[in-house]
């Protein structure tokens, strides 16, 4: 199966991971709508929607940007009316936009809790809810949710309960649209990767350098969502996935070249066990 001619739309897809996801579809030369709050370059975080934009083009796929935040209802349906009129449907809905920070609950501001609540859990929500009556239209539609398995060990809820439940809350948005959209055709699944992915979040959060040369690139996760997405969607719905495992199912056993710095090891990621 290809993605020649579908229509994903994608939150947060600016830069890193959601870019690469977006770049992999554009080379079969699908249409990518990106709705990112990133109009103006920042030295910290390279990239605008709108140079992402040129880059799908420029990999061979169509592109629509759309400066926009996820967190307000009425600027994500406009921006999925916006991708409709321009493509004609939506195939797949990518809900990447995602907020971080580890602080425990006495450091951490209420702002910065109600921003990964807003952005993360109630973000998806918002997201896939706009493109749910055009996905019921589409042929082998899929909501894919860049989220963790969830698990209740105590070392993943001590540390960072705030992020920790924004980030369960997507898996639980994907675990239930898959069965409420079950009857519909409608697959739903929660990627996340074993290792940490070379992002502008593991640069200037999780660790700088040192991190950065033990994380993967972010192809690897954009090759294992598009085998998830490219999957027949009443066939592959309801999952907690993790890359590594996707890529090994479609025959990928060898990661190397997926590696930030060829020869490292890679540190695991949160919330998963070992790699």
């Amino acid at each position: 199966m290809t993605l020649r001619d579908k229509t994903l739309f994608i939150s947060g897809g600016s830069r890193g991971i959601g870019l690469e996801i977006a770049l992999r579809a554009a080379r079969d030369g699908a249409n990518i709508a990106l709705i990112a709050k990133t109009a103006e370059p920042n030295p910290r975080l390279p990239g605008t929607v709108f140079s992402a934009a040129e880059e799908i083009e420029a990999a061979g796929g169509k592109a629509l940007p759309i400066v926009g935040d996820i967190r307000d209802e009425a600027t994500v349906a406009d921006a999925v009316a916006a991708a409709v009129e321009r493509f004609g449907g939506i195939d797949v809905c990518v809900n990447n936009a995602s907020a971080i920070d580890l602080s425990g609950t006495e450091a951490l501001p209420m702002k910065r809790y109600d921003l990964m609540q807003d952005i993360n859990t109630r973000g998806t929500f918002v997201v896939s809810r706009a493109c749910i009556p055009h996905l019921k239209q589409a042929e082998n539609p899929h909501i894919l949710t860049l989220s963790p398995p969830i698990s209740l060990e105590p070392r993943w809820l001590g540390p960072h309960i705030a992020y920790t439940i924004a980030k369960y809350g997507m898996t639980m948005c994907a675990l239930g649209f898959a069965e409420e959209l079950r009857d519909a055709g409608v697959a739903a699944n929660a990627l996340w990767p074993r290792t940490l992915i070379a992002t502008a979040a593991v640069q200037n959060l999780l660790g700088g350098d040192e991190a950065m040369a033990a994380s993967r690139k972010p192809a690897l996760y954009a090759d294992a969502a598009y085998a998830v997405v490219t999957r027949p969607s009443r066939e592959c719905t309801g999952n907690m996935l993790l890359c590594e495992d996707v890529l090994a199912e479609e025959g990928v056993t060898d990661l190397e070249a997926y590696a930030y710095v060829p020869g490292a090891t890679p540190q695991v990621d949160l919330f998963v066990d070992h790699v």
